[in-house]
């Protein structure tokens, strides 16, 4: 969908200002008020933050699909699995996350009612004496509404995510990383004209990947791209997530490069899945934080730190994943080092030493820089680590 952004007008800005009037982000206005103005600009930016989006003012399909969630609020309707298209919402969101803090295992709390999340309502439900039926009515709310945590010493999801690692094992050979260069197709991304020139993210993000896919191939992994360079090669952000749990992966890595109107700005940053109420992908934020210090120290990239997001990308996949913006093409400092081939072959490095340090036990990780990946796969295949 074309972005809906300030001055325009019609019954989806209506639509919109309804939403966020609703969610008290919005004065209450005359009800044929239509026009994208700057209040609701920047009641769309409160809630893009509030949401771990973009900050764009803008309303995308992204945004979009989280006003429509947000409409929602735990315990206004009876929450089921529903096949095939599971209900979806802000209150399957408050859902999750209540069961999480409990102890139970929904998986991520992507506000999806799907298989995992009604079976977690029925164990609940079990034990507190209900009909486990699995769904979310009256008497599960008021069941939960008088229970606390039940889980001490550790948030629960950290602990069962950081278990289910530690017992696949140190080993990188026969895993399933899908890499995923941005943007791709008709969308190019940032693009840069330096002189004769024409630089575009998403050709330099597609080298980066095959690079990634070679160097993580010859370490013993299943590696596969969400596109090649052919335009009819692109997926949706959705797409690329669905692709991602169809195959099973045990890793998703997005990568990316920034811009900025400032050609001051620069650096990498590196972000997993996240929400304003603290709710993280465990895995995926401690993988965000072996990327973001591995390529800081192998290519002396800007820090530009990690943080927690709500992207679809991040959101629906199903296994440890992470976006990786490996500086930015709008940057003269990091637009040198970016199209240096020697440079991307660093990041890759990087990368691969995170993703082997994520499978190492705690009490076995490395210092950061340490790991010779071109002895990767001799050095798992002995069993050893090196210091």
């Amino acid at each position: 969908m074309r972005p809906i952004r300030p001055g325009d007008r019609g019954p989806a800005v209506t639509e919109i200002r309804t939403v966020l009037t609703g969610l008290d982000l919005l004065a209450p206005t005359a009800p044929d008020a239509d026009e994208f103005d700057t209040h609701t600009e920047r009641a769309v930016r409160a809630f893009q933050q509030s949401r771990g989006l973009s900050v764009d003012g803008r309303v995308g399909a992204e945004t979009w699909r989280a006003l429509d969630a947000a409409r929602w609020r735990l315990g206004a309707r009876t929450l089921y699995h529903a096949v095939p298209e599971p209900l979806t919402g802000e209150d399957v969101r408050s859902l999750q996350e209540r069961l999480l803090e409990m102890g139970y295992d929904v998986g991520r709390a992507d506000a999806i009612y799907g298989v995992r999340t009604s079976r977690a309502v029925a164990q609940f439900q079990r034990e507190v004496g209900l009909t486990p039926d699995g769904s979310c009515g009256p008497h599960t709310m008021n069941a939960l509404r008088r229970l606390g945590r039940k889980v001490v010493g550790g948030r629960p999801q950290w602990l069962r995510e950081s278990d289910a690692i530690r017992q696949s094992g140190p080993t990188l050979v026969g895993r399933t990383v899908v890499v995923d260069p941005g943007h791709g197709g008709t969308d190019p991304g940032v693009v840069v004209l330096s002189g004769p020139l024409r630089w575009t993210e998403a050709d330099l993000v597609h080298d980066l990947a095959s690079r990634l896919e070679g160097r993580l191939a010859a370490s013993g992994v299943r590696v596969l791209l969400t596109r090649g360079p052919a335009p009819e090669d692109c997926l949706p952000d959705v797409g690329r997530a669905e692709l991602a749990n169809s195959l099973g992966a045990d890793v998703f890595i997005s990568l990316h490069l920034d811009g900025h109107d400032n050609p001051e700005a620069e650096g990498v940053a590196t972000y997993h899945y996240g929400t304003d109420n603290g709710v993280t992908s465990a895995t995926g934020e401690r993988l965000a934080g072996l990327v973001q210090r591995e390529i800081v120290a192998r290519t002396g990239l800007r820090d530009c730190r990690t943080h927690a997001k709500a992207w679809d990308l991040l959101r629906l996949t199903r296994m440890p994943a992470v976006r990786v913006e490996v500086g930015y093409l709008t940057s003269p400092t990091d637009r040198a080092r970016l199209v240096d081939p020697r440079f991307r072959d660093r990041v890759v490095e990087a990368i691969v030493a995170a993703v082997q340090r994520m499978y190492f036990p705690v009490e076995r990780d490395v210092p950061t820089g340490s790991i010779n990946v071109s002895e990767l796969r001799a050095v798992v295949a002995a069993g050893t680590v090196v210091d």
